[in-house]
């Protein structure tokens, strides 16, 4: 896999730890496309929806005290310029983590002139936590 995307993803992540709206905006690109499932039901959505979701996790997180828990499950080089990164994320609030996760398959495209850009996401809402652990211990070799 490419080192620009390493550098790009170590990037996205520090912005969506940040919880910085500023810095997320520009990895995101404007024909961006979703699809999340939440308790059982499909929500499909662009880019002003999904900058509006950022905003909204990001102001919760601040009003609360709040940190994300990121855990990059792995990735996936789907073309010579686009990687599938498959995430797992949660918020602590006050040292106790919330009870369920969200999985976000991300797919980023690296796009001539821009470089590379989350261009679509599916997106599994509710996860329980504890499945999520698993995942990343396994990854670790720990499990």
């Amino acid at each position: 896999m490419n080192d620009t995307f390493e550098w790009f993803l170590e990037e996205f992540l520090g912005a969506w730890k940040k919880s910085s709206i500023t810095e997320m905006e520009r990895f995101i690109s404007p024909d961006y496309q979703a699809r999340e499932i939440s308790n059982g039901e499909r929500f499909d959505f662009g880019y002003e929806e999904s900058i509006n979701g950022w905003k909204q996790g990001f102001q919760f997180v601040n009003e609360n005290e709040a940190r994300w828990d990121i855990n990059q499950l792995f990735t996936l080089p789907l073309k010579e310029d686009e990687v599938m990164a498959v995430l797992a994320a949660t918020i602590i609030i006050k040292g106790k983590t919330m009870e369920t996760a969200n999985v976000f398959f991300n797919t980023f495209k690296n796009i001539e002139g821009s470089g590379w850009k989350l261009v679509r996401s599916y997106i599994e809402s509710g996860v329980p936590v504890e499945n999520v652990h698993e995942m990343a211990l396994k990854k670790k070799g720990l499990s």
